[in-house]
C-alpha cells in the first residue's frame, strides 16, 4: 500500500460484533474469564491490552514497519521505558539537541540511578566513535530535533553503532511518514504520539516501535505492564483518529515553510 492508504487502514478493523467501521471504545478495566480459567478472547485487564490499546499499536507498527510495538500515556513514559530496559551501570551516547524532558529524565533520575551517558552532537560522526565505550549499549538519536532542528545521519550512526555491539533508537516525533528509520538501520523508533500522531493538541500518548522483537523490546513490554504507563481507551481512539490524515498533513507541514523560503529568497 501507499502511505496515504496504509495510514488510513492500519489499526482500524470492522467491529465483528456489529459491523461498526469505526472501532467503539471499550472502557472496561476486566475481562471475563473463561469456566477453565483461560482468557480465550485474549484480553484480561486493560493495563495488560485493551482492544483500543492492541489497535493502536497495531496501527503504528504497520505504518513504521516494525514487528512489535508498545504504547505508553506520553512520550516521555515510552523513553523512560527504554533506558529502564537498560541496567545500572550501561552507558548510553545522546544528542546534545534533545528535547529537553529527555535530557532531564536522564540526568535527573537516570545518572543518579546508575546509568551512565554522554551527550554528544551525532552529526559529528567522529565525536560518536569517540565516545563509544565498552559498556556503550544504546544510542539515543533525534532528528530533527527539538528544537533546533539538527539532523542526524541515521544510517551512518547506526553503522558505527552496530559495529561497536550497540543499538540505536531514533525519536522520529518530528518527521513521521518523511522519515523511515528502520529502512536506515535503526533498531527501534519512538514517537511522542501527542504531536503529529494526534495531531489535534487533546491527547498525550507515546510509543515504542521494534524492528525486531528482541529480549531488550520485552523488558520494555513487561516494563510498560508492570509500570502501569498505558494510555486509556479513549486516548488510543483519538490517536487512532489523526493517523489517517497524518500523511497529508506532513505534506502541508512541510510544503507551507518551503513556500516561506522561496519567498524569502
Amino acid at each position: 500500500m501507499k502511505i496515504e492508504t496504509l495510514a488510513v487502514h492500519a489499526g482500524h478493523t470492522v467491529d465483528s460484533a456489529t459491523g461498526a467501521v469505526s472501532s467503539p471504545i471499550y472502557l472496561s478495566t476486566t475481562f471475563e474469564r473463561d469456566i477453565e480459567g483461560t482468557y480465550s478472547r485474549g484480553f484480561k485487564h486493560a493495563r495488560n491490552d485493551n482492544p483500543n490499546h492492541q489497535a493502536f499499536e497495531q496501527g503504528i507498527r504497520a505504518l513504521e514497519g516494525g514487528a512489535r510495538a508498545a504504547a505508553f500515556a506520553s512520550g516521555t513514559g515510552a523513553t523512560m521505558a527504554v533506558f529502564q530496559a537498560l541496567a545500572p551501570g550501561d552507558h548510553i551516547l545522546a544528542n546534545v539537541d534533545a528535547y529537553y524532558g529527555t535530557t532531564r529524565l536522564v540526568r535527573e533520575i537516570f545518572l543518579r540511578w546508575g546509568l551512565q551517558a554522554d551527550f554528544i552532537d551525532m552529526s559529528d560522526l567522529s565525536a560518536v566513535k569517540k565516545a563509544l565505550r565498552g559498556k556503550t549499549k544504546l544510542a539515543w538519536m533525534e532528528t530533527p530535533s527539538n528544537p533546533l532542528l539538527k539532523i542526524v545521519d541515521i544510517a551512518a550512526v547506526a553503522q558505527i553503532v552496530h559495529d561497536a555491539g550497540a543499538i540505536c533508537v531514533c525519536d522520529n516525533t518530528w518527521a513521521p511518514v518523511l522519515q523511515r528509520p528502520f529502512e536506515l538501520e535503526a533498531d527501534l523508533i519512538l514517537h511522542s504520539t501527542t504531536k503529529y500522531f494526534g495531531g489535534h493538541c487533546d491527547v498525550l500518548g507515546g510509543i515504542i516501535v521494534t524492528k525486531n522483537d528482541t529480549e531488550l523490546f520485552q523488558r520494555m513490554r513487561s516494563i510498560q505492564y508492570e509500570g502501569g504507563a498505558v494510555p486509556s481507551p479513549f486516548d488510543c481512539c483519538l490517536i487512532l483518529r489523526g493517523m489517517p490524515t497524518l500523511p497529508w498533513r506532513m505534506r502541508a507541514h512541510s510544503e507551507t515553510p518551503l513556500t516561506f523560503a522561496h519567498f524569502q529568497g
